[in-house]
Order: C-alpha cells, then structure tokens, then sequence
C-alpha cells in the first residue's frame, strides 16, 4: 500500500473568488462589511492585499483582506499548535504480574513518568495467570508500591478504585502538575 497523503486546503483568491458578494474581513478578523466582488477587488488592489474566500459555504461566503504570505503562515502555525495539542490526553497502558522482577518494575515506573509528563493518563493493568488470582492481594501490595514508587518522581493520583475485572487488577492515574500549578497561581 501507498502511504497515505495529506493535501494542504485550496483557496480561492482574488479575481479566482466566484461569489457576486461577500463578507469582508480585514487580517485581524475585525469585520468591514458586506460588500460586492467589484467593489473588494478595488479595495485590495488600492491596499495591496490579497482577497482569500476563508468560508466558501458561508452565507454569505467570507472573504479575507490579507497578503496571501502572511495568511499561509498563520495557517500553518495553527496546524502546528492542533498537533502538539494531540499529543497529550491520551491514556496509556502499563502490564504487569504480580511476581514482576525489580529491573522491569523500575523501568514501568520510568515509562509511566514519561507518559505523565507528556500529559497522557496511565492505566496499570496487573495480570494474574494460574492459581495467582487466588490472592489478590498481592495485586493491590504492587500497586500501591507503584503508587508510593512514582510520586517520588512524579506527583499521582489515582481517578478511582482499582477494580479487578477478569483476571486483571486495573487502575487509572492522574499527574497533578496542573492542579499544583492553579495552587500556585491562586497563592
């Protein structure tokens, strides 16, 4: 298969604008008015702007007052910042069993601060295979060795109880940056 393209949006600008009359607007979104095709395209020849159709389905459709440069620039900026806003929110999941050795216990903690810092939830997932779900016990002994581990590097709280669902131990948590920020901030 062939990866998949994204194509940048077309806009129509200037005497390309097909619209007998628009809503004008000038570059920083303050409106001038409804005006005819004519009538915009004298304006921008006399201001040396560009006339960018923003909002073709509008109506009426809307009509930017813009140099066409500084136009593409802010589109981009703003494509960049609605990907940097995707990164954090998401929740991810850390396994484990009950008997898990030291090393790979210290490495799930370093993941999960990782995963808190750049904003994600974490979900534990504790497996018990066998004739281990007859204490469970031991679940709960290892998280709340995990919770105790990972606020040393990281402040968490856990969003609820942890349940046991099947033969998982599940529990979700939090990082508390933010809300130690907004304390900050009120103090």
């Amino acid at each position: 298969m062939y990866p998949q393209r994204t194509f940048a949006p077309r806009y129509r600008i200037n005497q390309y604008i097909t619209a007998p009359e628009f809503r004008l607007i000038d570059e920083n979104a303050k409106q001038i008015g409804i005006m005819s095709r004519d009538e915009a395209i004298k304006l921008s020849r006399e201001s040396g702007l560009d006339l960018i159709e923003i909002a073709p389905k509008a109506v009426p459709p809307v009509v930017k007052l813009i140099e066409f440069s500084k136009f593409k620039y802010q589109e981009a900026k703003k494509q960049k910042a609605e990907k940097r806003g995707i990164k954090g929110g998401e929740t991810k999941e850390i396994q484990m069993t009950p008997f898990i050795g030291e090393r790979d216990f210290e490495t799930r903690i370093k993941r999960a601060s990782q995963f808190l810092s750049t904003g994600n939830k974490v979900k534990i997932s504790i497996k018990f295979q066998g004739r281990q779900i007859q204490k469970p016990e031991f679940g709960h002994q290892l998280l709340a060795r995990f919770i105790k581990d990972l606020s040393i590097i990281t402040p968490v709280t856990p969003d609820s109880e942890a349940k046991l669902i099947g033969k998982r131990l599940l529990l979700t948590l939090s990082s508390n940056k933010s809300k130690n920020k907004n304390e900050k901030t009120k103090s």
